[in-house]
């Protein structure tokens, strides 16, 4: 196994809708999980977050503070994930980068999308799926 790597991600929230992204390649190639992606060598945590999400939806958003931290690991990954809340202003999402495609998912929507990992746990104990209408 290769040593953990520092991940990223960003929980948008808008008009009670989670910003969600389906993953193009592994590890969750075709599940639904938050944008982000790795912390890059001389980054900073706020950076990379605002970076992942121009990336993956063409959005650019205000980071906040931290909402929790996630780890994943997997056949030859460790990733070690910091998700900050960011507030994102009115406008398209596009789905770029390793995004197949984009959705603002309210509550009903993560009982039924197939999600990374468990995203919805993840969610629900860090206050965010209460957010949701």
């Amino acid at each position: 196994m290769t040593r953990p790597t520092v991940g990223v991600g960003a929980v948008c929230v808008r008009d009670g809708r989670l910003l969600l992204v389906r993953r193009a390649r592994p590890p969750a190639a075709g599940r639904w999980a938050l944008p982000g992606g790795k912390l890059e060598a001389g980054e900073t945590l706020a950076a990379a977050v605002a970076r992942e999400l121009a990336e993956e939806t063409g959005l650019v958003g205000a980071v906040g503070p931290l909402c929790g931290i996630a780890e994943r690991t997997g056949p030859g990954f460790h990733y070690v994930i910091l998700d900050f809340w960011v507030d994102v202003p009115a406008g398209d999402a596009v789905a770029g980068d390793d995004a197949a495609a984009l959705a603002w998912a309210d509550r009903a929507d993560l009982d039924r999308l197939p999600l990374a990992g468990d995203l919805l746990g993840w969610l629900d104990a860090h206050g965010v799926a209460a957010r949701l209408r």
